[in-house]
């Protein structure tokens, strides 16, 4: 195999961490750290695409990165640090930049939807971040990414670029000792999601769980305490009837899937094992349950994050020794690009 198998995945700063992000992304990182070498990134450069406070974007890089430790991710075993500490991501980004074409950035429907009608006026950063993405990834050749919906078109373009790099310089990737066929740059394959790839709101589940949304009863926070939790949870929107036997059942009730998505995951079993233990029953019987699980799984991690966030010099001397890790594996790599591409160094 030409590749070493290595795991990138990363998660934006944005403030307000809640379980959408833990299953859908943080839980999935803790559980691949048995099977795969990990470099898990607080991914900065991404979260100033639009205007961040400064004071605050440092203060939500660290409660990501607490989250990341509070859920199991060992620091010293993988590499966590902040994308913006890596300077070869952003050297890597512009040589992807004139690599990908405007025709394959326009495609892109995540750029389309942050936008909205006012496309003219977003910033160059937005339309350009899955070039960034790609960068982010293949500056350390990783060869998986667990992705959910919204991202699986990024890394699809990430493979176009990556194939594209490797077509272009195909005659300097070999003069420079690599074989051809394999390229420089592996075509990064996607990682299956849980049970749970896409948590939904609390109050609506046809609407995907969001820190933007205005209700707080709208989503479960990472530092929510237990009563929180359970309340949000006894308060969740539901409709009146049972929940079903079989997953057929769920269709068309949004609400009753999400929770019942939700219990699965958390339990780390199955959305028909779910049914089969709860079918039939009311949801004054299964929204306990669901508050009692919730609260087990996610108590210990909120506290922790807590503790984590009280002391800051451990979370950026966390930073600052997987900055200097993941720097000592992106140089090399980058250098090798810039032998590639022609540049003198």
């Amino acid at each position: 195999m030409a590749f070493k198998p290595l795991v990138f995945s990363g998660v934006q700063p944005t403030g307000n961490l809640h379980l959408g992000n833990y299953l859908g992304a943080i839980k999935r990182f803790v559980e691949m750290q048995a099977t795969h070498d990990c470099i898990y990134c607080v991914v900065d450069l991404h979260a100033i695409t639009v205007w961040q406070d400064p004071v605050e974007l440092k203060k939500q890089i660290r409660e990501v990165t607490a989250a990341f430790l509070a859920a199991g991710i060992d620091p010293k075993a993988h590499i966590v640090f902040n994308q913006s500490r890596v300077v070869e991501h952003a050297e890597l980004a512009w040589v992807f930049n004139c690599v990908a074409r405007m025709g394959w950035l326009n495609r892109m429907t995540q750029f389309k939807e942050k936008a909205g009608k006012d496309r003219e006026n977003a910033s160059v950063g937005l339309f350009a971040y899955p070039t960034l993405m790609a960068a982010d990834i293949l500056v350390y050749r990783a060869t998986h990414v667990p992705v959910g919906e919204d991202q699986k078109q990024h890394l699809e373009l990430a493979r176009d670029i990556a194939q594209k790099f490797n077509n272009d310089f195909s005659a300097a990737i070999a003069a420079n000792g690599h074989d051809p066929e394999d390229g420089f740059f592996p075509l990064p394959e996607p990682l299956t999601q849980g049970p749970a790839p896409r948590v939904m709101s609390l109050r609506d589940g046809t609407k995907k769980m969001s820190k933007s949304d205005p209700s707080d009863y709208s989503r479960i926070g990472l530092t929510d305490d237990a009563d929180a939790i359970a309340q949000k949870i006894r308060k969740a929107r539901t409709d009146p009837d049972a929940l079903p036997s079989e997953l057929e059942g769920l269709k068309d009730r949004p609400e009753a899937d999400n929770l019942v998505t939700i219990y699965a995951a958390l339990a780390d079993t199955s959305r028909a094992a779910v049914l089969k233990e709860f079918g039939g029953s009311q949801f004054s019987t299964f929204k306990p349950a669901l508050a009692d699980l919730a609260v087990s799984a996610l108590s210990p991690v909120s506290t922790r994050m807590r503790e984590l966030m009280a002391d800051t010099a451990y979370i950026d001397g966390v930073l600052k020794d997987g900055g200097e890790r993941a720097t000592a594996i992106a140089r090399p790599v980058m250098d090798q690009v810039k032998d590639i591409v022609g540049f003198l160094r």
